[in-house]
């Protein structure tokens, strides 16, 4: 009898134990016409997983994860994923039509495929960015308003998609709709070529009525992420006491916020910044990461050397697309104005109708044009060709050693195009000046008499 009690206690305490939680997902897949080697997971910045491909383009692996927002990652291109622990989830694309040739199968499929839909919708309806932000007020947010209600369709008519996804889903749609309507002020003032335009009081009232210190939102979805940086950069570039700003987002704002907009705000630090004093000193207060503080610190030392009159830091024997090399001491006793740019930077391609305008006005003048490619090695013969299939004029050069150049981090360039302005001493006018789209540059020019 006795034995028989043992055995019931030991029956009953195995029947009674709970099932071990799943906390992995299974990724499996095919992609048809690889152009790497490998896909990757990514939870926001972070690379979670490197899967590698077989021969025939298959790949399967596990991934210890919690539920969320995953980006897939096949050389250049990628998908945003929702993953759930338990998912079984098989991917099936050709990378020559990836968008459009993306599917899911197996448990959790629902949430991609809808995912990827919505992708495709947004993709599709192709408006056109300069046509929309031109609008006035009420046409803009009457269109806003129609691209909101199509993506809260799609989203009601999605079937078996997960309770947590839908809900974070209406939040990511009102969350991208507000940050349309924050790219509004700017976006406007561009396109429709109103430099001092301010939004309605109303206007501004629909992003004032967004809570811009929800952490967990912030951990969750990057459009809520983006969104809450806009607000504040704009905060602090429309403030004219930025410290004040920076003050009030230190002591009120949680400490991922903070450290990545001290990321985002490191490129404001700029030779044109009247504020880099407030910037410096708000950034290094804000983060706690001591190698971004170390760089940063580099940066700004550097930019401080940059001001109108200090002397420019030199380029040397630069190749010549018209032969030899040329320095920048050879340009001596000429204004020069510096284009720094690349063959595949489609901003700068952009620019050169305006800079060869500008180059005819002043043409005979006392000013040198110098167009500065900081192509890679590798890229020297779509250079040369470049140069000669786009008839660019002034001088054109090939920096020795593309954005490693000396010149280049000694005027802390990190992105193009860029452009610089020398005075004949060879002094600095401006180490960041007006685009040759940019009516102020001639301007600038004829105030200088040049």
């Amino acid at each position: 009898m006795k034995r028989l009690f043992v055995i019931c206690i030991a029956v009953s305490f195995f029947a009674c134990k709970e099932d071990p939680k799943v906390d992995y997902a299974i990724i499996s897949g095919k992609i048809d016409n690889p152009t790497a080697e490998v896909v990757n997971l990514f939870d926001g910045n972070e690379k979670i997983k490197e899967i590698t491909l077989k021969e025939d383009g298959t790949f399967a692996d596990t991934l210890k994860i919690e539920s969320g927002y995953f980006t897939f990652v096949h050389n250049m291109e990628s998908a945003t994923m929702y993953l759930e622990p338990e998912n079984d989830i098989k991917v099936s694309l050709d990378f020559k039509e990836f968008d459009e040739t993306l599917t899911y199968t197996g448990k959790g499929s629902e949430n991609n495929n809808y995912l990827a839909t919505k992708y495709l919708l947004e993709e599709n309806a192709n408006l056109d960015v300069a046509k929309v932000f031109a609008l006035e007020e009420a046409e803009f947010l009457a269109t806003m308003d129609e691209v909101k209600s199509t993506k809260l369709e799609l989203l009601k008519s999605a079937k078996n998609i997960s309770d947590d996804l839908k809900a974070l889903e209406k939040k990511n749609i009102d969350y991208e709709h507000f940050a349309d309507l924050q790219r509004y002020k700017s976006y406007h003032a561009y396109y429709a070529k109103k430099e001092e335009f301010k939004p309605s009081e109303d206007f501004m009232k629909l992003l004032q009525s967004v809570d811009y210190n929800n952490e967990e939102d912030y951990a969750k979805l990057d459009s809520y992420k983006r969104l809450v940086q806009g607000h504040y950069a704009s905060k602090i570039s429309d403030s004219k006491n930025p410290s004040e700003v920076f003050e009030d987002i230190n002591n009120n704002t949680f400490k991922a916020l903070k450290n990545d907009l001290s990321n985002r705000l490191r490129y404001d630090i700029a030779p044109n910044n009247e504020h880099n004093e407030a910037y410096y000193n708000g950034l290094m207060a804000m983060s706690t990461d001591e190698k971004f503080k170390e760089g940063l610190t580099a940066k700004y030392d550097k930019v401080k050397k940059l001001a109108k009159g200090m002397p420019s830091p030199e380029f040397v024997e630069y190749e010549n697309h018209k032969g030899g090399t040329t320095s920048l001491e050879d340009l001596k006793g000429k204004y020069v104005y510096v284009d720094v740019w690349a063959t595949w930077c489609g901003p700068c391609i952009r620019e050169i109708p305006s800079l060869k305008e500008v180059e005819k006005q002043f043409h005979g003048k006392n000013i040198a044009f110098v167009s500065t490619s900081i192509d890679k090695a590798s890229a020297h013969n779509t250079w040369v060709e470049m140069v000669k299939e786009k008839e660019l004029g002034g001088v054109q050069l090939m920096a020795d050693n593309d954005w490693n150049s000396q010149f280049v981090k000694d005027y802390a360039i990190e992105g193009i195009p860029r452009f610089i302005l020398i005075d004949p001493d060879g002094n600095i006018v401006s180490a960041d000046a007006p685009r040759p789209s940019n009516p102020k540059l001639v301007k600038m020019f004829n105030e200088l008499k040049i």
